[in-house]
C-alpha cells in the first residue's frame, strides 16, 4: 500500500517568519503609540513574540495535516485543520510540473512544486514546501508516469523513444546575459515605487505623532518652500524644476532596472526532449517545461519605444498560466531574427513577403473613427453653448486627432490565412501580432452588433484553448468565407495523433520537425 507523504518539515519555519512579518506593523504601531505607558516598548515586543509562537504553532498542525500521495494513476493531495479536503488529478491531466523557490524558501533549500493542469482560475495543485532534490525528483516521476500513459494510449510501438533520464536537458534557443538585462531595464521604465511610497504613507500616521493628512500642514509647507525658491531667482527655480524631473527619471529608470534584473535574471530558454524549458529569477527562481505540443499559439508584442528599435517579445498561448497569464514568455527582449529560430522550434512560422493580407472593413474604419471622435464632438457642442467661444475648440481639435489616429490605425489592423495558420496584426505605435495553427483551434464563431449588423461585417472569435484570439471588423462575406475555411480544417484533423509525434520527432530528428507538421 503506497503511504503519503508529508512535505519538508522545515516548512513549518517558514509559516512562523510569515506570522512574525505579519506582526511586525502592529509592533511598531505599539511601540510608538501610547498603549502600555512607559512598557510599550515590552508590550510590542510581547506582541512580536506571541505572534511567532501561535504562528509556529499553526504553521506546525498544518504541516501535519497536509499530506500528499503519488499513486499508480495519479497524485492526491489532502489538507486541512477543521475541515478536510482531498483533491486528486490523474497523470494525463497533468500539463507539466513546475519548481518555484522565492528568496527565503531558496536559503532553506525549498521549492514550491505545482502541478500545472490546464484548469484555470487557481485551480492548479501546489506543494510548498518540499527540498530541492525531493522536488525534482516527484516532477520526474509524475511525467514519467504521465509520459508512460500518454504513450500506451498513443503509440504501440516499442521503438519509441523514450522522455525519462537527462530529457530535460537541451540545446540553448536563447538566452539573457547582464549587458541584455540593462538594455532591456531601459526600456522598462517604471515610477512603481511612488505607489510603493504611497503605501507607506498610510502607516506613517500610525507611528508618529504628524497627521499627513491635513491639508494645512502641507499647504503652509509648500508656501515656505515658495518662498525660499522666490528667493533665488528665475535662474535657481528652472535649474530646480529641471533637476526634478531629471531626478524623476532617474528613479524611473532605476526602478525599471531593477524589476527586470530580480524578474529575468539568468533567463534561459531550451529546446528538449520534453518541449521547451525556461528558467529565470533573481529573488524567485522559476523553472517552467512547456510541452511543444502544448503551445496553442504565439503573442509577438513590443513597446512603444522598442518597436522603434526593433526589440519583440515572444510568448507562447498554453493550457496553462504564467504567474496568471495567459501566456507563457520565452522571449522577452529580442530580434525578430532571434525570434524566428523559437517559433520553428514550436512547429510554427512566421509570415513571409508572399503572404496575402487582408484589412478591416473601411466600413468598419469609418465607424471606429466616429465613435471614437464622437465624446469631443458632443462636448465641444455643450462647450460652445455654455462657456467662451475658445473653449470649445479644444475638444473639436481633440475629436479631430482621434478620428486621424483611428483612420491610420487601420493600415495596421491586418490578418492573412494560410494552409497551416492564421494571422493577425493589431497596434498603431506598438504592434501586437498573433498566430495560431489552424489545427488546434476549436471553434470558430461570428459575432454581430446591431451597427456591424446594419453597415455588413462582423467580429471573429476563434476558440483557442487557453486564450483568446479575435479579428474585428471583417466584411460578413469573407467571415463566413474564413468560417468554413478553418471549420474544414478542424473538421478533418485527427486529435488524437497531435499530442505524441511532436515531441518524438524532435527527440529522434529536429531537422524533420517541419515536416512532421506538415505531415499531420
Amino acid at each position: 500500500m503506497i503511504q503519503p507523504q508529508r512535505t519538508a518539515p522545515i516548512s513549518v519555519v517558514l509559516g512562523a517568519i510569515g506570522s512574525i512579518r505579519s506582526a511586525i506593523i502592529p509592533a511598531i504601531a505599539v511601540a510608538f503609540s501610547g498603549i502600555g505607558g512607559a512598557g510599550r516598548m515590552l508590550v510590542a515586543i510581547g506582541v512580536v513574540v506571541a505572534a511567532a509562537i501561535i504562528g509556529t504553532l499553526f504553521s506546525y498542525i498544518a504541516w501535519r495535516r497536509l499530506t500528499y500521495t503519488i499513486g499508480e494513476q495519479d497524485i492526491r493531495v489532502e489538507s486541512g485543520v477543521l475541515s478536510r479536503s482531498a483533491r486528486s488529478v490523474p497523470y494525463e491531466r497533468i500539463q507539466d510540473v513546475s519548481l518555484e523557490a522565492k528568496l527565503l524558501p531558496r536559503l532553506l533549500g525549498l521549492v514550491a512544486v505545482k502541478f500545472e493542469t490546464g484548469a484555470g482560475g487557481g485551480e492548479d495543485l501546489a506543494l510548498t514546501y518540499l527540498t530541492a532534490a525531493e522536488g525534482e525528483r516527484l516532477r520526474r516521476l509524475v511525467r514519467e508516469r504521465r509520459d508512460d500513459g500518454q504513450q500506451a494510449a498513443t503509440s504501440t510501438d516499442p521503438a519509441a523513444p523514450s522522455t525519462s533520464g537527462d530529457a530535460d536537458e537541451g540545446d540553448v534557443l536563447f538566452a539573457m546575459g547582464p549587458r541584455r538585462l540593462l538594455r532591456f531595464g531601459l526600456f522598462e521604465f517604471s515610477l512603481a515605487v511612488f505607489a510603493v511610497l504611497g503605501g507607506l504613507l498610510q502607516y506613517v500616521d500610525m507611528v508618529t505623532d504628524i497627521d499627513i493628512w491635513n491639508g494645512d500642514l502641507w499647504r503652509g509647507w509648500l508656501e515656505e518652500q515658495g518662498t525660499i525658491i522666490a528667493s533665488l531667482g528665475p535662474y535657481a527655480q528652472a535649474a530646480g524644476a529641471t533637476a526634478g524631473l531629471f531626478g524623476l527619471a532617474l528613479i524611473g529608470l532605476a526602478t525599471g532596472i531593477l524589476r527586470t534584473f530580480a524578474r529575468d535574471w539568468g533567463f534561459t530558454l531550451t529546446r528538449s526532449a520534453r518541449g521547451f524549458r525556461r528558467q529565470r529569477g533573481l529573488f524567485t527562481r522559476t523553472d517552467v517545461v512547456m510541452p511543444a505540443h502544448r503551445v496553442q499559439a504565439l503573442v509577438i508584442g513590443t513597446g512603444f519605444m522598442r518597436y522603434r528599435f526593433g526589440w519583440h517579445g515572444l510568448s507562447f498561448v498554453s493550457l496553462a498560466q504564467d504567474a496568471g497569464n495567459e501566456s507563457h514568455v520565452v522571449a522577452p527582449f529580442a530580434q525578430m531574427d532571434e525570434i524566428a529560430p523559437i517559433v520553428a522550434a514550436a512547429g510554427f512560422h512566421l509570415p513571409d513577403e508572399r503572404i496575402n493580407w487582408h484589412r478591416a472593413s473601411r466600413r468598419h474604419r469609418d465607424d471606429t473613427a466616429i465613435i471614437s471622435a464622437l465624446p469631443f464632438v458632443v462636448a465641444a457642442i455643450l462647450g460652445a453653448v455654455l462657456a467662451p467661444l475658445g473653449v470649445a475648440l479644444i475638444p473639436l481639435g481633440l475629436a479631430v486627432v482621434m478620428a486621424g489616429a483611428q483612420l491610420y490605425a487601420w493600415e495596421f489592423r491586418r490578418h492573412a490565412i494560410d494552409p497551416e495558420q492564421i494571422f493577425s496584426t493589431t497596434g498603431l505605435m506598438s504592434p501586437t501580432s498573433r498566430i495560431a495553427t489552424r489545427q488546434k483551434l476549436h471553434s470558430v464563431e461570428i459575432a454581430q452588433g446591431p451597427l456591424a449588423r446594419w453597415r455588413g461585417y462582423a467580429t471573429v472569435h476563434l476558440g483557442l484553448a487557453g486564450g483568446s484570439f479575435s479579428i474585428p471588423g471583417i466584411p460578413l462575406k469573407t467571415a463566413r468565407i474564413l468560417r468554413v475555411s478553418i471549420l474544414d480544417t478542424i473538421a478533418a484533423t485527427d486529435y488524437s495523433q497531435i499530442d505524441a509525434p511532436l515531441d518524438q520527432a524532435f527527440n529522434t530528428d529536429q531537422s524533420g520537425l517541419a515536416a512532421n507538421l506538415a505531415a499531420t
